[in-house]
């Protein structure tokens, strides 16, 4: 069983994913804080999706690192940018794709 923190203000789209996977379960954090939060209360979190664009994802991203300098995998939705170092990226698609990629990337460690 993985689970998946999916951080940004269009964790909606991941709503109709519950359950969809197996062996995913989903967590949401709307924004940085709560997702560093919720990564502080929840050890077992697999892999992070940060959501929104490249600003966002950067930001996320280094308020994660900054309190945890070691966090779980990192994904980002592919943009003309590429992500933020040290964020994987994964294909952009629907939804059901990104859980795919990430699952994969993950299985592979």
């Amino acid at each position: 069983m993985y689970t998946l923190l999916v951080v940004g203000a269009r964790t909606e789209d991941l709503a109709s994913l519950a359950g969809a996977h197996a062996s995913v379960e989903i967590l949401r954090a709307s924004g940085p804080d709560e997702a560093v939060e919720k990564l502080g209360r929840n050890r077992r979190v697999d892999a992070v999706l940060l959501l929104g664009g490249g600003a966002q994802v950067a930001e996320a991203a280094d308020a994660i690192r900054e309190d945890n300098p070691a966090p779980p995998p990192l994904f980002a939705v592919s943009g003309p940018d590429g992500p933020p170092a040290g964020v994987r990226s994964i294909p952009a698609g629907t939804p059901a794709e990104w859980l795919a990629s990430i699952v994969a990337g993950i299985g592979r460690e």
